[in-house]
């Protein structure tokens, strides 16, 4: 028997016999019944500790009616903008409008809202006044507590106010959304429901919380960028469900937002069974008239094989998110999952991937963190690997061996990032030798981000020397293994701690290496990072030092053309650059010029 899709209409749940769901979930994205997708297994989850779930994907916003397709839900809505902060998903980071969309039926864009998850929730609201709305996804994760925004320029407050919702789950929620449901379902009203790890409320009484630590409150975070920064700060310290305090946060006298400690790491048998769970593994057929969901592409030859990272990279929101404790699924439950894969029509031989937010983290940092937690002031990498880490692609290795060996598959990638400082620290060289003789394509893409030294400060990422040895290592290794194959680096333009200064040590070392970037990621402020902190208040949290921020566009448009000094339209940014920066050295015609001077042109 094929797997059915969750019901989408009325003729859905007549088909089921159903008279009333138990849940409504209302999603930005369109509906892709696949693991990857947080709507797909929050609804997944629900049904298989028997509770009737519904979708209502990518509902018209302009009134309320597409919210009552489903009928009034019997326990809650549950709201999520989708797998993008939908700002993310509409702005690129010069805040032009985008004009595609990767998770709408065939690329289409506007089909959801800005700040959909607010949108949703108060529409929801008008629907059915009496109907519990609970918010989860990543739009919601990171816009928990206040939060600078980075579209407005301003510190918004956290969009459990502003969505008017009763309940928020942050993180991947699987674990939050099934106790909340038992809660429902047993009799208590959702205002009860204070209790649950991974989840934000509101109360009126902060002396109700037990043991709470009270933030800065709005007024201060929200008008003084040192304490947004000290905010923030607290926040990062509290990431970890061992360790972290509940946290409140004050916005008048009778308004509080509370955050609970993250929900428990999943166990690895918690983590199979969610991916056995019976998706479709697509996208609805409502969606094959407009070529289906591109989002789908990339991933649904994909393998999932771990969650969290403990690489701590400044810009990124997962220490948020998906916390820094990995946890892994079963090599067993991977490989059961790739030979499914393999009796797919449309399966040509090829595993896209096979990891998570790192490829090659598998194994928790430490035997430490299982009864501490992780270092609530120190990184597991930066600023060089901690002692007590350990460094082992053993379990990988043979993860990937056994997927290689599977009839059927022809080749298995690696794309979901390298940690080249991790891998350095493991005294065996299988899994590197093995990672270049099977799973790259020509090409491997690292993500050193920059060289200068004040900006991976800032970054959280390893010293350029450590880029510098990596490269070495996998060029000898290739040539052992008799092949030609090319590192291509990932790298970032305007991070805090970036002057024209840095950007043109970066230019220096591009041209030294012979690398011609094609692309250059601007940094992009988005919700709950460190970096993002920086920008907004130019301190870093960490220590409270003076941070230098470019926000000028014109200045950071030189120093992405620095980055890619050889197009010849970038060279009157580059000119510029150079003269003010003071570095009219690096004009002219000898090798370690960046650009030759050209003759002025008459107007």
């Amino acid at each position: 028997m094929t797997n059915e899709f969750l019901p989408i209409n009325k003729e859905d749940l007549l088909k089921r016999n159903i008279a009333q769901l138990d849940f409504v979930i209302i999603s930005g994205d369109a509906y892709v019944d696949h693991p990857s997708f947080g709507a797909a297994i929050i609804g997944r989850v629900l049904e298989s500790q028997g509770f009737s779930v519904g979708i209502i994907p990518q509902p018209s916003w302009e009134s309320a009616d597409d919210f009552k397709l489903l009928g009034k839900p019997k326990y809650a809505f549950l709201i999520t903008g989708g797998n993008i902060d939908s700002m993310v998903n509409h702005y690129t980071v010069s805040k032009k409008r985008r004009h595609d969309d990767s998770y709408s039926p065939g690329g289409q864009g506007h089909k959801r809202p800005d700040r959909a998850t607010i949108v949703y929730a108060n529409r929801a609201k008008e629907a059915y006044k009496d109907v519990p709305i609970i918010l989860g996804g990543i739009e919601a994760s990171l816009r928990r507590l206040a939060h600078y925004d980075y579209w407005d320029n301003k510190v918004r407050r956290s969009i459990l106010l502003d969505s008017k919702a009763d309940l928020l789950v942050y993180g991947m929620g699987e674990k939050q959304i099934v106790e909340i449901a038992e809660g429902l379902k047993s009799g208590l009203l959702i205002e009860h429901l204070t209790y649950i790890k991974g989840t934000v409320f509101k109360t009126s009484d902060p002396s109700s919380v037990y043991q709470g630590k009270f933030l800065p409150s709005f007024k201060d975070v929200s008008s003084d960028k040192s304490a947004y920064a000290k905010s923030f700060k607290l926040q990062y310290r509290n990431t970890d469900p061992i360790s972290a305090d509940t946290l409140i946060e004050q916005y008048n006298k009778n308004t509080y937002v509370v955050q609970n400690p993250p929900a428990p790491p999943m166990t690895t048998d918690e983590l199979d069974s969610i991916y056995l769970l019976p998706f479709t593994k697509t996208c609805h057929p409502i969606y094959e008239k407009d070529g289906g969901v591109p989002a789908i592409k990339e991933v649904k030859f994909s393998l999932v094989s771990s969650r969290g990272c403990f690489g701590g990279c400044s810009f990124c929101a997962l220490t948020f998110h998906q916390g820094r404790i990995i946890q892994n699924r079963s090599k067993e439950a991977i490989v059961n999952e790739a030979k499914a894969m393999v009796g797919m029509s449309d399966f040509k031989g090829y595993i896209h991937d096979v990891g998570g937010p790192t490829a090659n983290f598998r194994k928790q940092a430490c035997q430490k963190q299982t009864k501490h937690g992780v270092c609530t002031d120190k990184q597991c990498l930066y600023p060089k690997p901690c002692k007590n880490l350990k460094a082992s692609h053993s379990d990988y290795s043979e993860l990937l061996k056994e997927l290689r060996d599977i009839q059927g598959v022809k080749k298995v990638f690696i794309r979901s990032g390298i940690r080249y400082d991790y891998l350095l620290k493991d005294t065996d060289d299988t899994f590197f030798k093995e990672l270049c003789e099977h799973h790259v394509s020509g090409q491997l893409k690292v993500a050193p981000e920059h060289i200068s030294p004040k900006v991976l400060s800032k970054m959280g990422k390893p010293k350029r020397e450590v880029y510098e040895k990596f490269a070495d290592k996998f060029y000898k290794v290739n040539r052992q293994i008799g092949k030609e194959q090319y590192l291509v680096p990932y790298l970032m333009s305007s991070h805090p701690g970036s002057d024209l200064d840095a950007a043109i040590e970066l230019a220096e070392y591009l041209r030294d290496i012979g690398h011609t970037p094609e692309q250059v990621q601007d940094f992009y402020p988005t919700p709950g990072t460190l970096s993002t902190c920086m920008y907004y208040t130019e301190i870093d949290p960490r220590t409270m030092d003076e941070v230098y921020v470019p926000k000028a566009p014109h200045e950071k448009a030189m120093q992405r053309a620095l980055i890619q000094y050889k197009n010849p339209k970038n060279y009157h940014l580059v000119l510029k650059a150079l003269k003010k920066a003071n570095r009219t050295d690096l004009i002219g015609f000898h090798k370690k010029a960046l650009i030759k001077p050209r003759k002025p042109v008459k107007l």
